[in-house]
């Protein structure tokens, strides 16, 4: 079972290519839990899988820590985007891909030497009715700064679908607010069906912001693709931001730029990074001994 292990920002993912070759292991929710726990595993924000498509140049899945299966990951995208052109699976410097919220596009930066710079993902218009979050209330209405109780204290959230759904919070210092505490509480709530990514931020200008987030699934991580494109869309929408500007967006794993183009469609650009390429032991997840006997997980690593 080979991998490869990258990271966008620290917002890491062991990555299975199955181009070539489908896994014939298949409960993809058991490996990512059993592969994302750091004692036991490898120790990720959980895994993708990298695969064909009837409607796009190639498809990837992504599953959670928890074994959940996102719906859409940017800094995934960025990742899945790099592998597929350094091994050659990708020809052309823009190709699509298609994920369980839809169909993106990339564009790659590619130096003189052929080597992937930066990667820019269309991640496509922003989704605001309650009906589209999902988001209970009214369906055709927006969540814009709304007022929610939440574990016995008010939040003005303003909720965004990037393919993944968002509740955005300002404040005025994202590093005060105990999001390892209220994360939980906003995600489970009954207010979202289908729970919720929480995300901070404070504007600091009109052209930068800081940005944290708690992930559906996975908790507090060190970046969050849809999150940042979710964050400049809810402080534009509160007239926080100019949306015609490129948007530095300061994450705890680095920056991202995202733009909001004239036709609507979100611009998300950054950089991605190998970790390490390595093969798990089989039958250690085949057999399950990993959840009854952590000890008997081996890695045989080729980094």
């Amino acid at each position: 079972m080979l991998f490869t292990k990258m990271h966008g920002l620290g917002n890491s993912y062991v990555i299975f290519n199955q181009l070539e070759a489908e896994m014939d292991y298949q409960d993809y929710n058991q490996l990512a839990r059993l592969v994302s726990d750091v004692n036991f595993g490898i120790g990720s924000d959980g895994i993708i899988l990298i695969g064909s498509s009837e409607i796009a140049d190639f498809q990837m899945r992504i599953f959670n820590v928890d074994g959940s299966e996102a719906k859409n990951c940017g800094n995934g995208l960025r990742c899945v985007a790099k592998i597929l052109f350094d091994q050659k699976y990708a020809t052309a410097s823009t190709f699509t891909i298609e994920t369980l919220g839809g169909v993106v596009s990339v564009e790659l930066d590619i130096d003189n030497e052929k080597r992937v710079q930066y990667v820019t993902v269309d991640m496509g218009k922003p989704k605001l009715l309650k009906s589209m979050i999902p988001m209970q209330g009214d369906p055709i209405t927006v969540a814009m700064n709304e007022p929610h109780a939440f574990g016995g204290d008010v939040y003005h959230i303003t909720c965004v679908s990037i393919g993944n759904p968002h509740a955005i919070m300002f404040v005025d210092d994202v590093n005060d607010v105990p999001l390892d505490k209220i994360g939980p509480v906003i995600e489970n709530s009954d207010l979202f069906p289908e729970r919720i990514n929480v995300g901070i931020v404070h504007v600091k200008n009109s052209r930068e912001i800081d940005y944290r987030v708690w992930e559906r699934g996975s908790g507090i991580t060190m970046a969050c693709g849809t999150g940042a494109c979710a964050a400049v869309v809810a402080a534009s929408l509160n007239d926080m931001l100019d949306r015609h500007l490129p948007i530095t967006v300061h994450l705890p794993g680095g920056d991202l730029t995202v733009s909001w183009d004239e036709h609507g469609h979100l611009w998300k650009r950054g950089k991605v990074t190998y970790i390490c390429h390595g093969e798990l032991e089989r039958d250690s997840y085949i057999s399950g001994s990993m959840i009854n006997e952590g000890n008997d997980f081996k890695q045989n690593g080729r980094v």
